[in-house]
Order: C-alpha cells, then sequence, then structure tokens
C-alpha cells in the first residue's frame, strides 16, 4: 500500500511539474495577441490594437478549459497563464490607451498606465494566492481581462465614432485608473462558474443568444464596451446590497475577515428572510 501511495504521489508530482502543448499553444496565442496590440498602437493602428485584446480574452477562457478537459493542468501551465495575462490584459491595454488618449497629459497620463499595470499584476497575484479558498461564484474585485476589456473597448467606440485621443484624455485617464483600482477592491462580481452549461435549456433561452450575437455583429464595439462596462459596475452594487451596512472591510482589506463577514451578514439576512416568510 505505501508504494502503491508513493507512486500515485510521484505520479501527481510529475504530472504538476510537467509542461503539456495544448494548453500552453492557447496561451501563447494570447501573449501573441497582446503583444500584437501593442505593436499596433505604437503604429495607430488602434482598432487592430483593440480588437487583439479581445481575442486574447478569447484564447485566455479557452487554455484553462481545455487544460481541464483533456486533464494537463500543470503548475507550469498555471505560472505561464498568469505571466501572459499580465502581459495580454495589463500591458497591453495600458499602453494601447497611453499611445491614444493619454500621452498628452504628460505625467498624469504615464502614472494612470501604471497604476492600472501595477493594480493588475496584484490583482493576479493575489487570485493565485486565494484559489483554494475562495469562494467559486465569485470574483474578488474586478477580474483582469473584464478590465482590459473596459479600457479597450473605450478605445474601440471612440475610434470608430471619430472621437480624437486629444479630445478624451482626461475621461480615458479616469476610466483607466478606476478600472484598475477596482481590481483590487473587496468588491464581489459573479463569476459565472456556477452555471450549469450542460444542463438543459428552453427554446426561448437559445433564441435569445441567438438575438445577442446578432446585437453584437449590428455594433461590436459598442455593445461589447456597454457590456463589460456594466459588468465592472455590478460588483460595487452587488456587494452594497450583500450586506446591512457598507464598511470600509467591504471596499479594501483583509481577505479572510472579508470572507468571513460577507458570509456572516448573508446569513443574518437568509434567516431574517425565514422567519419573515414564517
Amino acid at each position: 500500500m505505501a508504494n502503491e501511495s508513493g507512486k500515485v504521489e510521484s505520479q501527481s508530482s510529475q504530472k504538476r511539474r510537467g509542461i503539456y502543448l495544448l494548453p500552453n499553444l492557447f496561451t501563447t496565442a494570447g501573449l501573441f495577441s497582446g503583444f500584437y496590440a501593442i505593436i499596433a498602437s505604437m503604429n495607430e493602428r488602434y482598432v487592430e490594437a483593440a480588437v487583439a485584446i479581445f481575442i486574447a480574452m478569447i484564447f485566455d477562457g479557452i487554455d484553462g478549459r481545455v487544460a481541464r478537459f483533456t486533464q494537463t493542468e500543470s503548475d507550469f501551465g498555471a505560472e505561464y497563464d498568469s505571466m501572459a495575462d499580465i502581459v495580454s490584459f495589463g500591458m497591453a491595454p495600458a499602453l494601447v490607451m497611453y499611445n491614444y488618449a493619454l500621452a498628452d497629459l504628460g505625467k498624469l497620463g504615464w502614472l494612470a498606465s501604471f497604476i492600472f499595470v501595477a493594480c493588475g499584476a496584484l490583482r493576479l497575484a493575489r487570485f493565485n494566492t486565494n484559489i483554494g479558498t475562495a469562494d467559486k461564484r465569485y470574483f474578488q474585485g474586478l477580474a483582469i481581462p473584464s478590465a482590459a476589456s473596459v479600457v479597450a473597448g473605450l478605445v474601440w467606440v471612440a475610434t470608430e465614432y471619430g472621437i480624437s485621443g486629444d479630445d478624451l484624455g482626461g475621461f480615458a485617464a479616469i476610466v483607466t485608473i478606476v478600472s484598475g483600482l477596482l481590481m483590487v477592491t473587496n468588491f464581489r462580481y459573479h463569476s459565472f462558474k456556477d452555471v450549469d452549461w450542460k444542463g438543459k435549456v428552453s427554446f426561448v433561452v437559445i433564441l435569445v443568444i441567438m438575438l445577442a450575437f446578432v446585437v453584437v455583429a449590428t455594433q461590436p464595439s459598442l455593445v461589447l464596451f456597454g457590456i463589460f462596462f456594466l459588468y465592472a459596475l455590478s460588483g460595487p452594487i452587488l456587494t452594497i446590497r450583500s450586506v446591512n451596512k457598507l464598511k470600509l472591510e467591504h471596499v479594501v482589506g483583509d481577505n479572510d475577515d472579508d470572507d468571513a463577514e460577507f458570509k456572516e451578514e448573508k446569513t443574518e439576512k437568509s434567516t431574517k428572510n425565514n422567519q419573515n416568510e414564517q
């Protein structure tokens, strides 16, 4: 039994240290998209740059699912994915926005970009250290791909509607800074990981999904920016609705204490609702 147990642990350890081709190909594709976005913005091709960031988001959503489906998850893959994310969703959107609208603001412009990158790095570090303990139904703080989508979406919309970056400077700085700060808050965002993608749905749901694709196709820049902008606002709204009294700890603070307080207040609300029903 000891030998068998040791053999299983050895195989498990070997799997965690392995480097698997398929999921890392998708991670590399996402990294390439983020890098291309930076190069495109340097050549003033801002629509291509913004679209490349959204493409990187698609690859980022695929690589983890491919790894789980093919049972090729590894510590290397997780670390590589984080390194790719800081380029594709940290550096890329910050530099694209800087080249488009923030450069003329001088020190404020590059500081706004840096705040976004730094908050993105902190967001990834916190996420990686809380994987085993966090509630999978929610993200703590705005996820970095969503924050990147808000910034890149603004560039995409402004470019398509002929808005000059010079006229957008102040607003762009505010959006960049706020998107960055939302990543390091304790605001709770739905992760949608509790959705049963394999479950049965009605015909109406399929019809709504089809119509959603049609709407996105008509004005992809405006619709995608609107979706992620509203999602960014949903975190503060969800948090305020989840607590009896908003405190500083619900916005920023220690992770464990925040989780405990959220759960306690949620339990109290549930108990009161049950008493009212009775």
